[in-house]
């Protein structure tokens, strides 16, 4: 009966061994990882270093222009807040790009 349990269990062991092996879940895991940790210090390059040196750039008058907003009838659109956000994806997708670049240094498959 014990060799029974101990072989199920040890089977068991196996097939979820088998499952990381196969679905690279280790792998995954790891990248997901390192993929968070890049995303924090991409964000505190693009909001500590880059933003401060373009505020001056949009900012009117001294206004905050994050918080622009424009109000029409009930609805209040922060196109301020938007126009950030768009910033801050188009600064942190091209340095992703080049990290990317440098990091795998694949070159572009031809077509055939």
């Amino acid at each position: 009966m014990v060799k029974t349990v101990v072989a199920v269990y040890m089977g068991i062991i196996q097939e979820f061994r088998e499952f990381l092996e196969e679905y690279k879940v280790v792998g995954l895991a790891v990248a997901f990882i390192m993929g968070a940790t890049v995303t924090t210090l991409v964000q505190s390059l693009v909001n500590d270093i880059i933003m401060p040196c373009i505020n001056p750039l949009l900012a009117s008058t001294g206004s905050d222009w994050k918080n622009a907003t424009a109000v029409i009838g009930p609805v209040a659109l922060k196109y301020g807040s938007f126009t950030s956000n768009l910033i801050n994806f188009m600064i942190i997708a091209f340095v992703v790009f080049l990290i990317a670049k440098v990091v795998l240094k694949e070159t572009k498959v031809t077509k055939k």
